[in-house]
């Protein structure tokens, strides 16, 4: 998967992403996965419910989510 169009080249370098799944239906809800610059899941890394939520939203893109987008993460 490829990184955000938008995104910048320091976000890119500091390595915090983050894998969004936009609902389709309820306005300001996501899940949102940690990921590296490209949009890959460490599957392993996630816990059993994070696993599950990853897995349901992918198979639900389309229906109840839109395709997932890389975001770099920024501290407040």
């Amino acid at each position: 998967m490829n990184a955000h169009p938008n995104q910048s080249l320091a976000g890119r370098a500091r390595g915090s992403f983050e894998l969004r799944f936009r609902s389709l239906f309820h306005e300001g809800r996501a899940l949102a996965f940690a990921c590296d610059a490209d949009g890959a899941i460490d599957l392993d890394r996630l816990s059993d419910r994070a696993r599950q939520s990853y897995l349901y939203a992918r198979a639900l893109v389309g229906r109840d989510f839109a395709q997932p987008e890389v975001t770099a993460v920024y501290a407040a």
